[in-house]
């Protein structure tokens, strides 16, 4: 996922929107900490949306040397990213409801993604944030997926409508979960077949686009033990998955399943795909963070901009200890600039 000094192109010399995340998690430790790594990890320029006093303050605790910049258009972060870290102020409503952090979370969501759809910016990472910071402002939005989705509908407002679709990739391994944050009782009742035809034509498409695979090869875990076992322990794989697969399969997508969940992920099976479609969250994120703790990221399939994010949480306990390690947020700023390198800029209009 390394990214070239010598990229040509108009939108690869953009820098990428990075948010501030919850200020009090570690997403400023990390920002701070990748950017103290960026020629030792050939990273690509970047400028955070936040509040330049908080990363101050932050680097002050962590006994970090970090320039920190305030810029008023993102387009300065290229020539200044060498030498400080570039901080474009958040414009938030004062007037909203919710504590300062609730503001700024939003705010640097809200600002990240319009400076993306003006062309300021390549691509969108996101730093961790807590759900309820969208619900304290209130904001109607179950976590930071839907949030985008609704912000891609504000600023594309002539691009088909949007279901967001989680990814998670790692250096070997690319993971959907076909339904997310939700209780493990209601994923029968969630999963349709309509659902999973949505959410592999969603990753298919992204995968071609954007990862450049040509005809990218897609395995579908079951839902239960043994993938039913004929119908013996379950009968979804037969009512929902098998349907789904074979009308998929209809339309000339590479697909096989319904797979056991339990045998497909050593590394001989992951050769023999390019994605995984998982049927619930667990069931996707178990297997890629016991291999790539550390460096997974979240990409968010199916928007008109690129947004990718560590595949971490906010972890309060770390922040300022010096603990927090950036790896997660590395390769994440890598894919961004590798996927928003390769991605024609869709036409846009800014509200």
């Amino acid at each position: 996922m390394s990214v070239g000094a010598d990229t040509a192109g108009a939108r690869r010399q953009l820098p990428l929107a990075l948010t501030i995340g919850d200020p009090a998690g570690i997403g400023p430790d990390i920002a701070l900490l990748s950017w103290t790594l960026r020629n030792a990890q050939n990273l690509p320029p970047f400028v955070v949306f936040g509040d330049a006093a908080i990363l101050q303050e932050r680097a002050r605790q962590l006994d970090l040397e970090v320039p920190v910049a305030t810029v008023q258009q993102s387009a300065d972060a290229w020539d200044l990213f060498s030498r400080a870290l570039p901080v474009q102020p958040v414009t938030g409503d004062g007037n909203r409801p919710g504590t300062t952090n609730d503001r700024i979370v939003v705010a640097a969501i809200e600002d990240a993604t319009a400076a993306t759809a003006r062309g300021e910016t390549l691509a969108v990472v996101t730093n961790p944030i807590a759900k309820q910071s969208l619900q304290s402002i209130p904001l109607e939005y179950p976590g930071h997926t839907a949030f985008l989705g609704h912000l891609a509908a504000r600023h594309w407002p002539a691009s088909a409508p949007v279901r967001p679709v989680m990814m998670l990739v790692a250096e070997d391994l690319r993971v959907v979960p076909a339904t997310v944050h939700i209780p493990l009782r209601e994923v029968p009742r969630i999963l349709t077949v309509e659902l999973l035809i949505d959410t592999v034509r969603t990753t298919a498409k992204a995968l071609r686009q954007s990862f450049a695979i040509r005809r990218p090869r897609i395995a579908v875990a079951g839902l239960n033990p043994h993938a039913g076992e004929g119908g013996l322990i379950g009968e979804e794989e037969a009512t929902i998955i098998e349907p789904a697969i074979a009308a998929l399969a209809a339309e000339g997508l590479s697909i096989a399943g319904p797979l056991s969940a339990d045998s497909m992920f050593h590394p001989a099976a992951r050769a023999e795909y390019d994605v995984a479609i998982a049927m619930y969250h667990d069931q996707a994120l178990i297997p890629l963070k016991a291999l790539s703790f550390d460096t997974g990221v979240n990409v968010t399939l199916g928007l008109p901009f690129i947004r990718t994010s560590p595949d971490h949480g906010t972890a309060y306990a770390l922040a300022g200890t010096g603990k927090a390690r950036p790896h997660s947020l590395i390769a994440a700023l890598r894919l961004a600039a590798e996927l928003g390198a390769r991605r024609t800029a869709p036409q846009v209009t800014v509200s």
